[in-house]
């Protein structure tokens, strides 16, 4: 089996985040790993509406680290670190996950296909391909799942692993 003593849950705080943060959490439980969860920015970009506006980077940081700091791990008695990391999503997971030495990633991922996929990128799929240990990925459940809780000891049936 594969020993697992860091997992990397990056976040950018969706329902789908969410609900691989419940996995991340339960198998950083039964491993006795300790879990990573980081969250990536890009620069804040420039808006044109008669004249440009920029925004104001460090209120935009402060409020994204604020929301990682809040953000509540579902499961107790886990070691949890946090991140906040700026640059490129999938790059910084990579990176980070190199820095770490992590032996897992676990990751929500949209689902997006064709045209979607295409103008958005993935960045799961970069991550599945550049990463330096096993991901996996989970996708959003059907509304039906997502209004009961998932219990913590059950993975999910929809998941994708690449190693």
């Amino acid at each position: 089996m594969l020993p697992i003593h860091t997992i990397l849950h990056p976040t950018d705080f969706s329902p789908c985040s969410a609900h691989a943060l419940h996995l991340a959490g339960a198998l950083a439980r039964d491993h006795g790993a300790r879990l990573v969860v980081l969250h990536t920015v890009m620069k804040p970009t420039a808006v044109y509406v008669e004249g440009v506006i920029l925004p104001e980077p460090e209120v935009y940081y402060q409020a994204e680290r604020e929301h990682l700091e809040r953000l509540e791990v579902p499961e107790t008695g886990i070691r949890v670190e946090r991140r906040f990391e700026e640059g490129d999503p999938a790059t910084e997971i990579v990176r980070v996950a190199r820095e770490i030495n992590a032996n897992l990633i676990v990751m929500g991922t949209h689902g997006r296909t064709g045209l979607s996929r295409l103008l958005m990128g993935s960045v799961a799929e970069h991550v599945m391909r550049q990463a330096p240990c096993p991901v996996l990925t989970l996708k959003t459940p059907s509304p039906e799942a997502e209004s009961a809780p998932m219990p913590s000891s059950v993975a999910p049936a929809r998941a994708a692993v690449m190693v």
